[in-house]
């Protein structure tokens, strides 16, 4: 039972990451990727990736996750990945990361649609087809309704979800951060993906 609790969580906070929102009212939501600067019990003090200094509150029910990075070549055919690139000349799609799914979160997010890790950027999430190249990869990627070509260039991040904890959260720790935002401006952390050694979650 423990083991499907977590798989629970992971999807909830995956799909977060990856479908572009993360509660069902989207003018009450918030993401933010940040480094952890400090934490004061319920508190957190943050510094965006535009450097802007923030304090959000944590939910008693906060979920974590962590980010790992796996290796390229851990995509096979049939697997369920989703990625987040730009749009090129051609009609492919350049990666700018590529996050590999758990079996238990396969369907996570499946789709194609835009993306806010960069102008123009958008997310692709759904099963590999065919897989050639040496160094890069290129990947067919076949979802509900359409399929994307994927150029995933040497040295593309390639991460995978694991089951994470609050001790994850310390001075240091770079997060992607979904929640809420109050009236008044305060955030809310609902669920942190976090960085493992580390890493700064790529998407």
């Amino acid at each position: 039972m423990r083991s499907r609790s977590i798989n629970r969580r992971l999807m909830w906070v995956a799909a977060g990451v990856l479908a572009g929102t993360t509660v069902a009212h989207a003018q009450s939501s918030a993401r933010l990727r940040a480094t952890i600067d400090a934490v004061n019990g319920s508190k957190m003090a943050l510094t965006t990736r535009s450097g802007d200094k923030v304090t959000v509150a944590v939910a008693p029910d906060l979920t974590v996750t962590e980010l790992a990075s796996v290796n390229l070549r851990d995509i096979k055919p049939g697997s369920f990945i989703g990625t987040a690139a730009l749009p090129q000349p051609d009609g492919t799609e350049r990666a700018l990361e590529v996050h590999v799914f758990p079996e238990s979160m396969r369907g996570t997010g499946e789709g194609f649609r835009p993306f806010d890790l960069q102008p123009q950027s958008t997310m692709t999430n759904g099963t590999v087809g065919s897989v050639t190249g040496t160094s890069g990869r290129t990947l067919t990627v076949t979802y509900k309704g359409g399929q994307q070509t994927i150029v995933v260039p040497p040295n593309t991040p390639v991460v995978t979800f694991e089951p994470g904890s609050r001790a994850m959260l310390v001075p240091g720790a770079h997060i992607i951060l979904f929640g809420t935002r109050a009236d008044d401006g305060e955030v809310t952390a609902k669920r942190i993906s976090v960085g493992k050694d580390g890493m700064v979650p790529p998407m």
